[in-house]
């Protein structure tokens, strides 16, 4: 796996011009390069990710920079290695969760979800199927019941997830950032059923 630095760059160590974050010339590791977490980890831009293939791209990054491979390197190198590990950890924990990939491909877009934190909704039929919801978990009480709720936030949420990919595919920005907030608010939702359920009683 390569992971790019911003070219053209020279090496910090022989000088020499580098396309990768380890020298070619002298083998020496390189400062993280000013990249996305998409790039970062070899993966295309996109919403609609493999979740295998970004689970295979994260453990072959931390393999090539984990800082026990640097260990024996000078300090300049470790502390690189530090780096790139941190940056491929957040990369990682940002596109592996629907919602936070969402929102980072908006932010990346110039355009953050209303709010900042992806909760305040202003639209009218937004805030109605909100609405909707929180009266249906308000209403529900017993455990079947929340099962049942649980079991259609769970559907209702795949199918959100699909429309989102086509959004951001079609470079939809204003309905992804629609479809972002109803993510937003069924994870919040989905958060506050399983902590209603009994132990042994978790969302499917």
């Amino acid at each position: 796996m390569s992971v790019s630095v911003t070219p053209p760059v020279s090496c910090t160590s022989c000088g020499g011009q580098i396309q990768d974050a380890i020298c070619g010339g002298c083998k020496s590791l390189q400062p993280p390069g000013v990249i996305d977490h998409f790039a970062r980890l070899g993966l295309s831009r996109t919403f609609a990710i493999d979740l295998a293939a970004l689970e295979r791209a994260y453990f072959q990054a931390q393999r090539r920079f984990h800082p026990d491979r640097f260990a024996g390197r000078g300090a300049k190198e470790k502390t690189f290695s530090l780096q790139h590990a941190t940056l491929i950890n957040e990369a990682y924990e940002t596109l592996r969760d629907p919602l936070a990939r969402a929102r980072y491909l908006l932010d990346l877009e110039g355009r953050p979800l209303p709010g900042g934190d992806g909760r305040t909704i202003a639209d009218p039929a937004l805030l109605m199927e909100a609405m909707e919801w929180r009266e249906a978990l308000e209403e529900a009480a017993e455990p079947a019941e929340l099962r049942a709720l649980a079991a259609r936030v769970q559907a209702d949420t795949a199918a959100l997830e699909a429309r989102l990919g086509d959004a951001f595919a079609a470079h939809d920005l204003g309905r992804a950032t629609n479809e972002a907030l109803r993510l937003s608010y069924l994870t919040k939702l989905g958060a506050e059923l399983r902590r209603k359920l009994l132990p042994g009683q978790a969302v499917p």
